[in-house]
């Protein structure tokens, strides 16, 4: 499946939700792990501005590389994040959309409040 390496270096971004742990099966309840190291996966909703636009994405990413707290407003670093086109089938009806994955998602806030060494 094609992977989009996604360039954050220009955009402002923040957590607008707080990380939700992702649901594979909403009819069991079973929770959604990655497949190469079978940790849990979670999802993080980020506020994206870039390029004078604005849009709010849901970010997979594996627990493990949620550091920091991560309150709705807080600024993050978004760590190897892709994106992956998807479509599927589901009762007749086709559906598609990106779905976005990352490596890790970093708390900013303690870098800008801890005071610089002299």
């Amino acid at each position: 499946m094609r992977q989009i390496p996604v360039d954050t270096a220009g955009a402002v971004v923040m957590v607008a939700k707080s990380p939700q742990v992702k649901v594979r099966d909403r009819r069991t309840g079973e929770i959604a792990t990655d497949t190469e190291t079978g940790a849990k996966l979670m999802t993080v909703d980020v506020m994206f501005a870039a390029n004078e636009e604005v849009e709010i994405l849901s970010i997979t990413v594996p627990e493990p590389g949620i550091t920091g707290e991560l309150a709705m407003g807080t600024p993050v670093a978004l760590t190897g994040l892709i994106a992956r086109p998807w479509e599927n089938d589901f009762n007749g009806q086709k559906r598609h959309g990106i779905a976005f994955r990352a490596v890790a998602v970093t708390s900013l806030a303690d870098a800008a409040a801890s005071p610089k060494a002299a």
